[in-house]
């Protein structure tokens, strides 16, 4: 199984980078490939100017097409994800996640921000016809420590929320995954 990850934070070191790096090194811990992406591996002026013909939009777009599913992480800004990453999620094709499994992780200063991965964030992952939008995980800043380095230090609670989390993703990919290769077997050749 293959899963593209994206860090949507502007800021590195960020807590929301620090959650998303433990998610990846548990999902390659249970046999997932995971091919990580950062805004900042995308130029500001292909973003800024909408380039749909950036090479490293083209390879992200690539690598989704035969993913299984995204790993989202972002920071919560005025009850919103970030808007850098919606500049990128705004470049990709109306169709980028069709038969994708998405965890959303989302991290902000307060639980005041808590329904941001319901009513900012998975409208737009909805929109580019994701098939399946897990329960995200929220996680106030004050309970991820030293997430200048990694591992980031969990608040036992939130370690537990995130497993649960990374769990049932793993289970939704292999459904997935499943169901692709059986389509893949069945379809018909034309000569």
């Amino acid at each position: 199984m293959k899963v593209i990850s994206i860090a949507g934070s502007p800021r590195q070191p960020s807590r929301s980078t620090a959650l998303l790096a433990l998610s990846q090194q548990w999902l390659t811990e249970h046999g997932v490939e995971v091919i990580s992406y950062r805004l900042q591996d995308f130029t500001a002026e292909d973003l800024l100017f909408a380039n749909f013909d950036s090479p490293q939009l083209k390879t992200l777009i690539s690598e989704l097409a035969s993913a299984d599913g995204l790993l989202i992480a972002t920071p919560v800004y005025k009850a919103s994800f970030a808007g850098a990453l919606k500049t990128l999620l705004d470049l990709l094709p109306e169709r980028a996640l069709e038969h994708k499994v998405v965890l959303p992780l989302a991290t902000a200063g307060s639980s005041g921000h808590m329904l941001a991965i319901d009513y900012a964030l998975k409208p737009v992952l909805n929109a580019l016809k994701a098939q399946e939008v897990l329960q995200g995980v929220f996680a106030e800043d004050r309970l991820i420590g030293q997430y200048q380095r990694f591992p980031a230090e969990l608040d036992s609670t939130l370690q537990v929320r995130l497993e649960d989390a990374l769990e049932t993703f793993l289970v939704a990919l292999g459904h997935r995954h499943a169901l692709t290769q059986a389509r893949a077997k069945h379809q018909p050749t034309y000569a």
